[in-house]
């Protein structure tokens, strides 16, 4: 039997989105939260060790205690973090695939260590093989960790994609593909890209076109499952499948399209992560504060109509 899901597992029932933004460790990983208060945020993403590699030293026992200080701030998170690039769960390289699986089920650990209840993970590229072996392989990889680790309560999120080259996560379809060979099915969510899904070609600008999503993702994954969502603009056009970040409002997603999302009560009280570009050093404008300033406006702008 799965480990009972703890109460910060279940969507909040308020309507208000939990805004914040991916957030740097260095100097340790209570320094993110201090950034993101400094910056009245709600919520934050954050690696749990060094994202360009491959193993890292265990989690430091003084800055475990000041992040656990921190993230008692009322009113605060719940946070998120997302596992590093390197991590390709369908790889049919059996030394890859090995290493992503090891690696993955590290960062859960250390998800718990911090009461980090969600982490976020691409789901994989496939490669040479078909698409459905791969996604075989993504859910044989989670199922593996689970039965190995059944008292981790962290929640992983597959993140939809842009459906650049092999990269599984394209659409609502193939994550539901993935969930549905889960032997525990409900210890596993979705994280819902903006630009990802309108890369892939969600034009989530249009009022009719955003509810046809949302129908899918109700009909494919379950609407429960979708715990997170990362809010970014895109560089690219509807389609384009280009992971092309832009400032929100600055690209061709446009308030419109966040103001369907932040808008919406079927998602509030979710996190909702900005994974925008930081400072601009000749402006010397923080972005973070403006991109969550506009976002803020138009929920609010939202809930009055």
């Amino acid at each position: 039997m799965p480990p009972k899901r703890p109460d910060h597992l279940a969507p909040s029932t308020t309507d208000r989105p939990r805004f914040g933004a991916h957030m740097s460790i260095a100097g340790g990983v209570h320094r993110a939260i201090e950034a993101a208060l400094l910056a009245r945020m709600d919520t934050l993403q954050v690696f749990v060790k060094n994202q360009r590699q491959w193993t890292a030293p265990p989690l430091d026992t003084q800055d475990v205690a000041r992040w656990h200080a921190l993230l008692a701030t009322p009113n605060f998170g719940p946070p998120v973090a997302h596992a590093a690039y390197l991590i390709n769960l369908a790889s049919a390289d059996r030394q890859l695939y090995a290493r992503s699986r090891q690696a993955f089920a590290d960062e859960l650990r250390r998800c718990q260590t911090l009461a980090i209840p969600y982490l976020v993970v691409h789901p994989g590229a496939a490669g040479e093989q078909t698409v459905s072996r791969a996604i075989s392989r993504v859910a044989a990889a989670l199922n593996r960790v689970f039965s190995e680790q059944p008292e981790l309560t962290v929640m992983p999120l597959l993140e939809t994609t842009a459906g650049q080259g092999t990269a599984l996560g394209r659409s609502f379809a193939e994550l539901g593909e993935i969930l549905h060979q889960l032997d525990e099915p409900d210890r596993a969510g979705v994280c819902v890209d903006t630009c990802h899904v309108f890369a892939a070609g969600y034009d989530i600008r249009d009022p009719s076109a955003y509810e046809a999503m949302v129908a899918e993702a109700d009909r494919e994954v379950g609407l429960k499952r979708i715990r997170c969502w990362h809010l970014n603009d895109s560089r690219g056009d509807c389609g384009s499948h280009r992971d092309r970040h832009a400032h929100i409002g600055h690209g061709h997603i446009g308030n419109r399209g966040f103001a369907h999302v932040v808008g919406d009560p079927r998602f509030g009280g979710l996190p909702m992560i900005l994974e925008t570009p930081k400072g601009d050093t000749a402006s010397g404008r923080d972005w973070d504060r403006a991109n969550l300033q506009r976002l803020r406006t138009l929920a609010t702008r939202a809930r009055r109509r």
